[in-house]
């Protein structure tokens, strides 16, 4: 390797840099910029997500858990994932179960077209993909029942009112509302 690819791989880890070069060889392959259906919804609930340092010592190890919390798309899975964290080093930190709860939300979110969820201490906002499966009349009777803390604006944002003054408050909340937004989706068609 190089000087500047190996300072990269110092950055990233040996594991992240190949997963990396691979991702970058197939979209040179397939003439994409970017891998179709691939995308990830942008969320931020202020809350600290991360497999600590303290918890985790070795970097590369780190990096795969991450890689591999990443893959995780079911509640089993991160169940799974979470029982293996505490066998192999103990009871999970708090940023480690914050962390576990976010990637929850974030396939909730993928599932349901957001492609942006923030939330703060006074409510959250949602913004939705242009191909989001959502069903319109759906989503307008359930904001319609919930117009006193949720608006649909004219952009295809969501706002919610709400009063969680901390994170874990944020993520309880948001999560039962990725509960409420599931009833909205257009219902899979066989064939």
């Amino acid at each position: 390797l190089g000087d500047s690819q190996s300072g990269h791989v110092r950055e990233v880890g040996v594991e992240l840099y190949q997963q990396m070069l691979e991702d970058a060889v197939k979209a040179l392959r397939t003439g994409d910029s970017e891998p179709m259906d691939d995308w990830s919804p942008s969320i931020d609930l202020g809350a600290a997500v991360l497999i600590p340092e303290g918890y985790v010592e070795n970097l590369t190890e780190r990096l795969s858990l991450y890689r591999r919390l990443a893959d995780l798309e079911t509640e089993e899975e991160r169940g799974s994932f979470a029982a293996e964290l505490i066998d192999r080093f103990g009871p999970l930190p708090q940023e480690t179960r914050q962390l576990l709860e976010i990637t929850a939300i974030k396939q909730a979110c993928k599932t349901a077209g957001v492609s942006k969820l923030a939330a703060g201490p006074r409510g959250a906002t949602l913004a939705f993909r242009e191909d989001a499966p959502l069903d319109p009349q759906k989503l307008v009777a359930f904001v319609n029942v919930n117009s006193s803390r949720i608006k649909l604006k004219p952009d295809r944002k969501l706002v919610i009112t709400g009063i969680w003054p901390d994170p874990q408050q944020r993520l309880k909340a948001v999560k039962a509302l990725m509960k409420e937004l599931s009833g909205v989706l257009v219902e899979p068609t066989d064939g």
